[in-house]
């Protein structure tokens, strides 16, 4: 079973994710802020990462970052999510190294496009 790490400071926006993404079989772990997140991935990196932009703590953004130095940082598909619409935005997110993105609010047809294309489904 694939896994997924789903990093978010809002607990609604983590479980309306978690039930998305377990009904297309992936294995979920949550985290609340990109320094949580970033733990949990020295313990193990996951298949893919929905992460959240603007969070406390550590942003997405730098979570991105520290993740893809990570050795095996690389592998993981990284979707980000974001409420912010404006190119420059999504471009650094992919420059950061982002695979896809999803603007909130989602939903399952959304989710499971992405992932898709992405090549986790």
């Amino acid at each position: 079973m694939k896994t997924c790490l789903v990093v978010d400071d809002s607990s609604v926006i983590r479980k309306v994710a978690r039930r998305i993404l377990e009904g297309l079989d992936f294995e979920i772990v949550e985290a609340e802020d990109g320094e949580k997140a970033l733990e949990l991935c020295k313990n193990g990196l996951p298949d893919a990462v929905l992460l959240d932009w603007n969070m406390p703590v550590m942003d997405g953004y730098e979570f991105l970052r520290n993740l893809r130095r990570m050795p095996g940082g690389d592998h993981p598909k990284v979707v980000f999510c974001t409420t912010e619409n404006d190119v420059a935005h999504i471009a650094r997110a992919l420059h950061a190294g982002a695979n896809e993105y999803i603007m909130k609010p989602f939903d399952k047809d959304i989710v499971t496009a992405k992932f898709q294309e992405v090549g986790l489904i």
